[in-house]
């Protein structure tokens, strides 16, 4: 009875001793936590439009968010749930973009997207 109780014990303390590290190991396998998005509105003849409006709509909420580009046509969303789809689509000096969709499927923590507005 002595050698099953020493097994016993034995057993438990390496299942002590090998589960935290394998919960440590599932902690790392996990994705960021949050996304960037970020591009640079641009005419059909690729000239920047600084002041065009980026619309980033949550498509899990329906919430837009709005981004006016800067001087060089840029803009930038940060802090997005790497969780939910977006889409994204511009309006500037009368013309807009085609939406694009940023999926959750995308593992990119970083994504770029360069919008063209319609002529």
């Amino acid at each position: 009875m002595f050698k099953r109780t020493g097994l016993i014990s034995s057993l438990a303390l390496l299942a002590i001793l090998i589960l935290p590290t394998l919960g440590l190991a599932q902690k790392k396998d996990k994705g960021p936590a949050e996304r960037t998005i970020s591009g640079v509105v641009m005419q059909a003849d690729e000239t920047p439009v600084p002041g065009a409006v980026v619309q980033l709509k949550n498509l899990k909420t329906l919430q837009v968010r709005s981004f006016i580009a800067r001087d060089k046509g840029d803009y930038i969303f940060q802090g997005l749930n790497m969780d939910v789809d977006y889409e994204l689509k511009a309006v500037g000096t009368g013309k807009e973009s085609a939406p694009r969709t940023v999926s959750t499927f995308d593992p990119h923590p970083k994504v770029v997207i360069n919008l063209k507005l319609k002529p």
